[in-house]
């Protein structure tokens, strides 16, 4: 199986935040260090009031400036407490990451040279993690490395987690940042997609499939599914192994130009994402 990577916007994204959280943390380090600089200032000028006091016997002025440094040191800055290691959402993008690279090395260990993976897809309505494009059709696949068992119902996901002894200790909804679920992200961009390579003599339906590849993923329940949902690789190889369809070499050459295309046409448009 070949690998073609279009775009790394996670590990883009991944790496923008660990320079901002390193550059915060300088930052942080820069301004204590001033304010420590502007505290010593301060308490030699209470320290030299204090001594010239003392010198000229200037009991009452002496006894105030005593107040007064005691007063300062209890005001010494103190530095902000910075995140020592990855923050829980760089370490949330980093097992999406993980997961995606996972599903591309499991599928290179059981597919022919004859099949392509395109990583990082994008257009107009989002981006597909993989596409996978080979003589069995075209699969539009989602990767959720999430540890917890999941419910689907229809568009509708949710999660619940649990700890080691069976406790419920988390859930809530499964949707990106604005709001979509797994399904209708990669539904989507599926159907943009169909339509662009429609509009292009290329009529195909795109197989959507949503993988929840975590060791602990579980499915508690789906029903009125718009996408196929499944808990590995395996169960992808196993949709692509009951295909019927039987793309020749030159139209999945077609279709391999015109994704690539698509997908650069909206990469140029789009403006670079500042993801904080």
């Amino acid at each position: 199986m070949r690998l073609v990577e279009l775009s790394d916007h996670p590990g883009r994204m991944l790496r923008d935040i660990q320079q901002q959280r390193l550059a915060d943390a300088h930052r942080d380090q820069a301004e204590f260090a001033a304010a420590r600089a502007r505290h010593e200032a301060r308490l030699d000028q209470a320290r030299a009031d204090r001594d010239e006091a003392l010198a000229r016997h200037r009991w009452w002025a002496w006894i105030r400036a005593v107040f007064a440094l005691w007063a300062r040191r209890r005001h010494a800055p103190r530095m902000t407490a910075a995140a020592s290691g990855p923050t829980d959402r760089e370490e949330s993008i980093a097992a999406g990451i993980a997961g995606e690279q996972l599903v591309a090395n499991e599928l290179s260990q059981v597919l022919g040279d004859e099949w392509v993976l395109f990583h990082g897809y994008r257009n107009r309505r989002g981006e597909i993690d993989h596409l996978l494009l080979g003589p069995g059709g075209l699969f539009a696949i989602e990767v959720k490395h999430r540890n917890a068992t999941v419910y689907v119902d229809g568009d509708d996901w949710r999660y619940e987690k649990f700890d080691q002894w069976g406790n419920l200790v988390d859930q809530g909804s499964i949707e990106d940042r604005t709001g979509r679920s797994p399904s209708v992200q990669v539904n989507e961009s599926a159907d943009e997609l169909e339509r662009f390579l429609g509009s292009r003599g290329q009529e195909v339906s795109i197989t959507r499939i949503v993988i929840l590849n975590h060791p602990r993923s579980r499915v508690g329940g789906q029903r009125d599914l718009t996408v196929r949902v499944g808990t590995s690789t395996a169960y992808v190889a196993g949709l692509v192994n009951a295909s019927l369809a039987e793309w020749p070499d030159s139209r999945r050459g077609q279709l391999e130009r015109l994704i690539e295309r698509d997908h650069h046409f909206h990469a140029a448009r789009r403006p670079p994402r500042r993801d904080r």
